[in-house]
């Protein structure tokens, strides 16, 4: 008896549901037939156009990182010895780093005069020359190795990491470039450019780079291949979406925080490598100062108590700069991360 009132209730509802909906007017009941299915068209700049948000991407990134006193206070302090390194020439009463100083008084040349004497801040090395103006002369040259080795790398390797993710016909060009690249050890690239070329900067840079893009593009590429085919780049193709769009909005910004990382290990990488190539002696000349010869120079006399310095100096501002880098670059790609913006 329960149900049988239960359904004669709804049945009386949907009545009066289907009643009501009959006297109801839409609104293409008076348009002409030919109106009825004019086709809608398609606009490129309005496919994906969607409600307005204040969320800014860059600002979360950027408030995310100040956030970090830590890393602020390193980018500060790295900021300072990048900039001082090179305004030093441009300073008042800079000598010449590749200067052998002489005594005025005796006319002997200074030979390992310590910090603090005789004018020398940081001390000299065994022909006079002052360490002070040569560790910074070597930090620039340092510095602008390997911000064109990643600069380099950043451009091309990015670039061809895309293609070769996103790209589906190129994967097999790019994998055996990988493969014939990747079999050679990066030193032996060092090692032969240096014998072919002329050692300079341009030399080292060309060294680094050639092995240094290939393995940015295979560490792009399987990024890419992550996120390729998830729904939102699905739905960005099937509505139209040019690709080069897909990529740089879609894609890209997904990768900000894994490429920072990778960039702040690539400028540490290749000071290294500079040191590393000097070292063993087929790195710059002895008339260009680096980080590499310094190093190098100091590493002969640093089993004598008195001589050490010429290791200390170079060798802290080395470590700064590597470790520094590293750091800042792994707290900014902490804060690129779109998860953490959600704090």
């Amino acid at each position: 008896m329960l149900s049988f009132l239960k359904r004669e209730k709804s049945k009386q509802l949907e009545d009066k549901l289907n009643a009501a909906q009959a006297k109801r007017r839409t609104g293409w009941e008076d348009l002409p037939e030919d109106e009825l299915f004019t086709p809608a068209g398609f606009s490129e700049a309005q496919a994906e156009a969607t409600a307005s948000s204040n969320y800014s991407y860059w600002g979360s990134t950027f408030r995310a990182f100040f956030k970090n006193k830590f890393a602020v206070t390193l980018l500060i302090a790295l900021a300072a010895v990048v900039a001082f390194a090179f305004i030093q020439p441009h300073l008042p009463g800079q000598a010449d780093p590749n200067l052998c100083a002489v005594d005025p008084v005796t006319g002997i040349q200074y030979r390992n005069i310590a910090p603090g004497q005789d004018g020398f801040i940081w001390g000299s090395n065994s022909i006079g020359q002052d360490l002070w103006t040569r560790i910074w002369a070597g930090a620039r040259t340092s510095l602008t190795i390997a911000f064109f080795v990643a600069l380099i790398e950043a451009v091309v390797g990015i670039t061809a990491g895309v293609l070769w993710g996103y790209v589906r016909g190129l994967d097999f060009v790019f994998t055996e470039l990988y493969n014939i690249f990747d079999n050679i050890p990066t030193a032996i690239v060092l090692i032969l450019i240096s014998y072919v070329a002329t050692p300079s900067i341009w030399t080292m840079v060309l060294g680094m780079a050639i092995k240094g893009w290939i393995e940015m593009a295979r560490f792009i590429r399987n990024q890419i291949l992550i996120i390729r085919d998830r729904d939102y780049n699905v739905a960005s193709r099937c509505i139209g979406t040019p690709t080069i769009r897909i990529v740089l909005r879609n894609l890209l910004p997904y990768l900000v925080s894994v490429i920072m990382l990778r960039m702040a290990l690539t400028i540490p990488e290749a000071i290294g490598n500079e040191v590393f190539i000097t070292y063993i002696g087929l790195g710059l000349s002895v008339e260009t100062p680096s980080l590499g010869n310094l190093v190098n120079d100091g590493r002969k006399v640093m089993m004598q108590a008195g001589l050490r310095y010429q290791l200390l100096y170079p060798t802290l501002i080395l470590s700064f700069v590597t470790i520094a880098f590293y750091l800042i670059g792994n707290a900014f790609s902490d804060a690129a991360d779109p998860k953490n913006h959600l704090q």
